[in-house]
């Protein structure tokens, strides 16, 4: 690994990779995306729309919507958009924010492992603000927007991760993303893309992950601020405001990064979590999983369960969690989960689910470890296996498990739309969740509008059916 030089020497127009990122950003077109990365898009789109609607009762989006609405108001309806499920109008950067912010909470949204964290978690909201102040924008653009904001952000995070030593949140990378995406929809030049990008990278938060891990709170993975500070620099940018150059990106040493932009498409490479909870625990609860639908055994059976996985995920909080922060960043309190109840849902981490005394009880019995092999391995690969001990004297073995959702073992549609409505139907009813499902499916026809969904994101929740 190598460390960021303080200084280095930018051309005068920004490089090779600044001239990709800028051809990709303001002239990609809906027909050059190829139709199964659209497709992706869609199915990303509707899966973090169900988190976000999950999220709605909750403290974290209840605190930020409240904070935007006091902080963030604006009267000009070309940098204002109402809330997500909520319908208060705030500032593009505010209705960012707060969403963000509730969905960064329900650790449900999805990720991809190069990055070492999430993208939908910014970008979907980002669109959503911006849509608001585009009425004609069509269902192929926006997905394209969106498709611009995960390529762009996955490119800016790993150029980051290989030119620091220290392992920051999402926020201070999928900022350029959102940045990228400002500047698609609001139409900026190469010059206001390259100021918005310099903008984005110098204020994206670079807190660090492993203090959130070891203390978790409403914090979370930084992608909060992450929305705010890439949107408020793109308009920055558009009145004028300088930034350049963007280090992740301009730097010649990050030039590998960004080589095969419009090329190869990250899109598809997003995984999906099953599990509301962090992803570090997932591959030891789908090997959980795995044994029980493969043997017919009772929980009262089981002596105690044995998990082999990797540094990081061993790190994970290991006491009994009393938030729901904590919860979503354990290990032992999700696993317990599901050896008592064969799942772990939103249910299970929040509320009455976390004063669980079969959970509290069963968590004894759970043994978390690293295997250096497995640690070797991260972050491309999130390993585990998991051993169960019965009564009787029984041993049962997953073997090493890949978490599901991801490359290895991906999701269909099925899997995606069956995920949305099981956080979807509760908070909004079975007809208005139906009928976001079709419309967000929809938007790969070329006659689609983004807003045929606007009564649907924008109304507040409580309007079920």
């Amino acid at each position: 690994m190598t460390i960021a030089k303080v200084k280095f020497e930018p051309t005068g127009d920004g490089g090779p990779s600044l001239a990709r990122a800028t051809r990709f950003v303001l002239g990609l077109t809906p027909e050059a995306i190829p139709p199964e990365v659209m497709e992706r898009a869609a199915l990303l789109l509707l899966d973090t729309l169900g988190v976000a609607i999950a999220a709605i009762p909750m403290d974290p989006g209840v605190i930020a919507r409240e904070t935007a609405v006091r902080l963030h108001s604006t009267q000009d309806p070309a940098f204002s958009a109402r809330l997500m499920f909520d319908g208060r109008r705030v500032s593009l950067a505010g209705a960012a924010f707060a969403s963000t912010t509730a969905i960064d909470n329900l650790d449900a949204h999805d990720g991809y492992n190069p990055t070492k964290g999430h993208i939908g978690v910014v970008v979907i909201p980002t669109l959503a603000a911006l849509a608001e102040t585009l009425p004609h924008l069509s269902g192929p653009e926006a997905l394209a927007a969106l498709v611009v904001g995960y390529e762009v952000s996955g490119r800016a995070a790993t150029a980051l991760h290989a030119t620091v030593p220290e392992y920051h949140t999402s926020g201070a990378w999928n900022a350029l993303g959102v940045a990228a995406m400002v500047a698609r929809l609001r139409r900026f030049t190469p010059g206001q893309l390259r100021e918005a990008l310099g903008i984005a990278e110098f204020h994206g938060p670079r807190s660090q992950m492993m203090r959130e891990i070891a203390t978790p709170t409403m914090l979370h993975d930084g992608s909060s601020f992450g929305a705010m500070v890439g949107v408020t620099s793109a308009i920055q940018a558009e009145l004028g405001f300088t930034g350049a150059p963007a280090v992740t990106v301009e730097d010649p040493e990050v030039i590998p990064h960004w080589a095969d932009l419009g090329e190869v498409w990250q899109v598809p490479l997003q995984y999906i979590k099953p599990y509301p909870t962090c992803r570090w625990a997932h591959a030891a609860l789908d090997g959980l999983r795995a044994l029980f639908l493969a043997h017919d055994i009772r929980t009262d059976e089981i002596a105690r369960v044995d998990v082999r996985t990797f540094f990081n995920a061993v790190e994970l909080y290991s006491g009994v969690p009393d938030t729901t922060s904590r919860a979503q960043y354990s290990m032992e309190f999700p696993l317990a989960a599901m050896v008592v109840y064969r799942r772990v849902g939103v249910e299970h981490i929040a509320g009455d689910g976390l004063k669980d005394p079969a959970v509290i009880a069963m968590m004894s019995r759970i043994h978390v470890v690293e295997d250096a092999h497995y640690t070797a391995n991260y972050p491309a690969k999130r390993w585990a296996d998991v051993t169960i001990t019965l009564k009787d004297g029984r041993v049962l073995e997953s073997g090493l498990i890949h978490a599901r959702g991801g490359p290895e073992a991906p999701f269909g549609q099925a899997e995606i739309v069956e995920k949305f409505r099981e956080f979807a139907v509760p908070v909004l009813g079975e007809a208005r969740a139906t009928a976001i499902c079709e419309r967000v499916l929809g938007l790969t026809a070329p006659g689609s509008r983004f807003s045929d969904l606007a009564h649907l994101l924008y109304t507040p929740s409580t309007q079920k059916d």
